[in-house]
């Protein structure tokens, strides 16, 4: 089904693929009367003519990106316009969509109005942007059909900004980056690996792009084969899929922790442009004849089965058939896992859902850039015609990613034929990914093709006691199982005639309701604020030293940006940086808001030139063991903070709240073993955070303790290997030593500033 190679490979004319090893170049010379070397091979990618077509650096090891379109929703726009703002911003350079399918239902508390619509629109008309209002379009879909082009590039403030599929590289990143982006500066990375995912065969009845997507996905996240790299799809399966079949797969490649994907690009593609009427976005793209890649996933598409992530990882997947094998053994196995995941928190058993030997499932729910795409609701709808979901506790929600996809399924019959099955067909809407609407009962298990299945993430509170499940599948399953009435089902175990209708895109809706500035800007508009919309506070520089409290220690093997700051109802603090950061880790280490401030106290106290120690108690024979060996330690050159410990902090969503909140609080830093994302630790970064990095194993310190780094700021400007640090203890200061991985001059000047923002206002 999924093999990876162990080396590099060669791929000959799109099609043959020969392993780097001793006879390589042999093999090459007798397919193509040359052996062109590594390096020259690694030019034919897609992803490095489009990487090259955009880097300004004039050199391509170290790429300085800048980007054709950026994209943002309102949990994230109103944040990064603030920061531009407030480092000069004057209007957008280049086309700048602000979606608002977040906060659509404006009722998740914080800002429950629509307060923030408003001041996007307003920035919009000022700065010469696009605003789509609520229930229009979720982010990504009004991207692929009114953005994205074959050669370009998007740079989007959520995880899952992937348009590979119809020829962009698109890249989800913290909104610092799409800030610096505003303001003119470049998106500054190394020229990251590129893996081939060769894909052959064709999908069987029943087998959808959740499918594919989720056993690429169980096949690499764990041993991090495309971790910070890009995901070129090439091979003759992919000939068999259709643009939204590839769609499909490619929004989940987020899941992989990859830095963007691309695919090669045909007929099928240049008929998606032309159904969308920008048939002139449309070029042709193929890897060169002799192309070499990093590794290879090789994925055979009449392989495939029906799949299921179960909680609490779209990693942690199985076959439906496996599961309903198997049920008891892997219910226990996810029970065991859950232990991890919720420390013990709640309860937690699946046992109950086993019902005359087979699975109940409580919910089902296709949604948003994964799920509610044409294809995937017709076949649902061709699958339940004629069937109904019963009047038990399951439910079924459908919602279509925009309101052209709603309109052609009124048109055609399907929303009338899901309608009548007892579905639900709900507005363009994110909701059910981040945990706003369909928030399940407690203890209930969902099922949904959506794009995460963390813990809490569908809208339940551990510290309320509440906790439910949601595994990951596609629609086709989905509704195979609301048609045996919620037990689960695998669509390949009914046999269904679909009907494959054609689509037809009418953009009437958006001529008429999107604004678009048409990139004129209108300075003469003042940004509208309402009273939860707060600027950023003044964050310090970094100081010559640090003494720095461990306030939270987690030992998951991977911590996702949900647990750093919660999705659902503590995003429509989004706009309130100081409001929002009174969530931070509040599902994880609820205590560790308190003891962050606490720390804080000294740090405002320094800062202000009052005692620290009046402050802050505790800090006082801190510093009293410190300046036994460092005597010069004094307010002037010493700053206070907290930090944390993870083993891999940040899977997961691109949303920069998950380091901005812990800076709010205090924070200086992040201790890890590694970075699940570039992004995260772009985030910590452009938040003035020192990303340190410490090896697996035992630690030298732990919660509550001091840590102390002297001339941390010249570590960072002179580009120390190592870093010492020290424990401080009542029987002295105990060495350790750190490190933060590459930094470019631009990063470690963003880190002594204190902040993106500081950095700008120079």
């Amino acid at each position: 089904m999924i093999e990876l190679t162990k080396n590099g490979a060669y791929l000959v004319n799109g099609t043959e693929l020969v392993e780097d090893n001793a006879e390589a170049a042999a093999k090459l010379q007798a397919l193509t009367g040359s052996a062109p070397s590594k390096e020259e091979a690694a030019t034919g990618t897609m992803a490095y003519s489009i990487l090259k077509a955009h880097n300004t650096s004039n050199d391509m090891k170290q790429l300085k990106i800048k980007f054709d379109k950026l994209t943002s929703h309102d949990i994230t726009f109103v944040g990064i316009i603030q920061t531009a703002r407030a480092s000069g911003l004057e209007k957008f350079p280049i086309p700048y969509v602000l979606t608002n399918c977040h906060n659509s239902l404006c009722a998740v508390g914080g800002t429950i109005n629509e307060d923030d619509h408003m001041f996007g629109l307003s920035c919009a008309k000022r700065y010469g942007g696009i605003y789509v209002p609520p229930h229009q379009a979720v982010i990504h879909q009004y991207a692929r059909e009114m953005l994205a082009e074959c050669g370009g590039m998007i740079l989007g403030s959520d995880s899952h900004t992937r348009h590979g599929a119809l020829g962009t590289m698109a890249i989800g990143e913290g909104g610092g980056e799409l800030a610096k982006q505003l303001l003119c500066k470049t998106y500054d990375v190394a020229m990251p690996g590129v893996i081939a995912i060769y894909m052959e065969g064709t999908p069987n009845k029943g087998v959808g792009p959740q499918d594919v997507a989720l056993a690429i996905i169980g096949a690499v996240f764990g041993n991090g084969y495309v971790k910070n790299k890009v995901m070129e799809f090439v091979g003759p399966g992919i000939s068999s899929l259709s643009a939204d079949f590839r769609i499909g797969i490619d929004v989940m490649t987020t899941e992989t922790t990859c830095l963007s994907s691309i695919w090669r690009t045909d007929d099928e593609i240049k008929n998606f442009y032309e159904i969308h009427k920008r048939g002139d976005k449309y070029k042709e793209l193929n890897p060169a004849p002799v192309t070499y890649y990093d590794g290879v996933v090789k994925v055979d598409l009449s392989k495939i089965k029906p799949m299921i992530a179960m909680p609490f990882h779209p990693s942690n997947v199985y076959t439906i058939e496996e599961v309903k094998k198997n049920l008891k053994d892997v219910l226990h196995a996810v029970e065991e896992k859950a232990i991890v995941s919720l420390d013990n928190q709640v309860e937690y058993s699946l046992q109950d859902k086993i019902v005359n030997g087979q699975l109940y499932v409580d919910q089902g729910i296709i949604a948003g850039c994964a799920g509610g795409g044409f294809e995937n609701i017709c076949a649902a709808a061709d699958i339940l015609k004629g069937k109904y979901i019963g009047a038990d506790e399951f439910t079924l929600s459908v919602y279509p990613a925009s309101t052209p996809i709603y309109h052609e399924l009124a048109v055609n019959g399907r929303l009338a034929d899901l309608m009548e099955t007892g579905a639900i067909v709900k507005t363009a809407f994110c909701g059910p990914c981040f945990g706003a609407g369909d928030t399940p009962a407690n203890n209930a298990f969902s099922i949904r093709h959506s794009t995460r299945n963390f813990p809490n993430r569908e809208g339940s509170k551990l510290q309320s006691g509440q906790i439910a499940s949601v595994a990951l599948m596609d629609a086709r399953s989905i509704a195979a199982t609301a048609a045996n009435k919620g037990f689960l089902t695998g669509a390949d175990e009914l046999d269904v005639e679909y009907t494959n209708p054609t689509y037809h895109f009418d953009s009437f809706i958006y001529d008429h309701r999107v604004f678009d500035s048409k990139g004129v800007a209108d300075p003469s508009v003042d940004v509208k604020f309402g009273p939860n919309i707060k600027d950023w506070p003044e964050m310090p520089a970094l100081t010559d030293n640090l003494v720095l409290k461990v306030v939270s220690e987690i030992h998951d093997p991977v911590t996702t940006t949900d647990e750093l700051i919660p999705s659902g109802e503590t995003s429509s603090y989004r706009s309130n940086p100081i409001g929002l950061a009174q969530f931070t880790l509040s599902r994880k280490d609820p205590a560790y808001v308190g003891r962050a401030k606490e720390v804080q106290l000294g740090e405002k106290a320094r800062e202000a030139g009052e005692d620290v120690v009046a402050a802050l108690p505790e800090i006082a024979k801190v510093l009293e063991n410190i300046k036994k060996e460092y005597p010069s330690v004094n307010n002037d050159n010493t700053g206070i903070g907290s930090t944390i410990f993870a083993v891999k902090p940040g899977d997961g969503s691109a949303r920069e709240q998950a380091a901005s909140c812990q800076k709010v609080l205090g924070g200086w830093a992040n201790f890890a073993n590694e970075y699940a994302t570039k992004r995260y630790r772009s985030n910590l970064i452009n938040w003035g955070m020192l990303p340190f990095l410490i090896p697996a194993g035992d630690l030298p310190f732990k919660n509550g303790d001091y840590i102390y780094i002297p001339e941390i700021r010249k570590a960072v400007l002179e580009k120390a290997d190592v870093i010492k640090a020290y424990t401080v203890t009542d029987q002295g200061l105990v060495p350790f030593e750190v490190t933060l991985g590459a930094l470019t001059d631009d990063e470690r000047t963003i880190i002594t500033k204190g902040c993106l923002i500081n950095y700008y206002r120079g």
